[in-house]
């Protein structure tokens, strides 16, 4: 199995709570906070961990925040390698509004980066990456990181024969889009890949004619884009295909986690040397399992077996 290294530029301590109702001026009392370590390559890590398999999350940390949100990864027993920066690692906050259901999410922005500190970032997860191996990069980017670090890491793992699965969103996303970078995998939602192809995608064929596009251009060997409820769609040179999810729309918990756990459940299947279509098989299965959890969990291994049978898979 190869090895898979998850790189997160701009962590989080992801506090959870819920109040009686959520309105502008009173003081809301909640209740006691949950914390979790977040941000999308930690995720995508604790996913795998979850799941059974292993990796190393490459986390770039700092302050108090950072300290606790390397003991509550070490609380999970999730491998990671650290690396610190000046500044406090930021902050989530999400608000659970226990009168109608509905969750407030408040991110805060994270420590601003400076030149020598991406350059040294590149440098540390270059050193970290396994050879031959897998490297997930997801999630935000740290105010001062350049939107061509997606590039600039492209290429200093080139040496190592990584493949490279970049999870990204805004100002990343759009200079990987106009460029022909080419990573393993390039995922995206339905929201981002519209605002990428400026025009509503609406229908399976229409997704997937849009992440032809992307292939074509040379942006990415393989597109994946997140269909919300309607499952994701896969495309490389070799074909076009769809994967259902296996989960009612009434039965969605919280959706947060799904995408991470996609990602963590894609990964590890590539990693053993699993087809890219029984990968999206499986991401999709996890998926489905993480939003029948609550609140920011993430998916579990034996919901993640059950749903797999009726995610349905077809060609487009």
């Amino acid at each position: 199995m190869a090895d898979i290294l998850t790189v997160t530029l701009n962590p989080t301590v992801d506090l959870t709570t819920q109040a009686p109702e959520v309105t502008a001026g009173p003081k809301l009392r909640c209740d006691t906070p949950t914390a979790d370590p977040g941000g999308g390559g930690i995720n995508v890590s604790r996913a795998i961990k979850f799941l059974g398999g292993k990796s190393t999350a490459f986390i770039a940390a700092g302050g108090e925040t950072g300290a606790r949100l390397l003991q509550l990864l070490a609380a999970e027993h999730v491998k990671f390698t650290a690396f610190n920066v000046t500044g406090d690692t930021r902050q989530s906050i999400a608000v659970t509004d226990a009168s109608t259901g509905e969750q407030y999410r408040f991110v805060m922005p994270g420590p601003v980066w400076d030149r020598a500190t991406v350059s040294d970032a590149l440098h540390a997860i270059e050193a970290a990456a396994p050879k031959g191996g897998l490297v997930v990069l997801s999630g935000s980017q740290p105010p001062g990181v350049p939107a061509s670090f997606t590039a600039q890491l492209q290429s200093i793992l080139a040496p190592k024969s990584c493949d490279l699965f970049v999870d990204t969103s805004g100002a990343p996303l759009h200079a990987l889009a106009t460029s022909a970078v080419g990573p393993f995998v390039l995922r995206m939602d339905d929201v981002e890949a519209e605002d990428l192809a400026n025009r509503p995608l609406l229908k399976r064929m229409d997704t997937a004619d849009f992440a032809s596009e992307l292939v074509a251009r040379g942006v990415a060997q393989n597109v994946i884009i997140a269909r919300g409820s309607d499952g994701s769609t896969l495309v490389n040179k070799d074909g076009r295909w769809h994967c259902s999810r296996a989960i009612d729309p009434a039965d969605v918990v919280s959706a947060v986690g799904a995408g991470d756990s996609f990602v963590g459940a894609f990964c590890m299947a590539v990693a053993r040397g699993d087809t890219l279509v029984h990968a999206l098989a499986m991401g999709t299965a996890a998926a489905s399992a993480a939003v029948i959890t609550a609140g920011t969990q993430l998916c579990n291994a034996s919901d993640m077996m059950t749903l797999l049978p009726d995610c349905e898979l077809s060609e487009i």
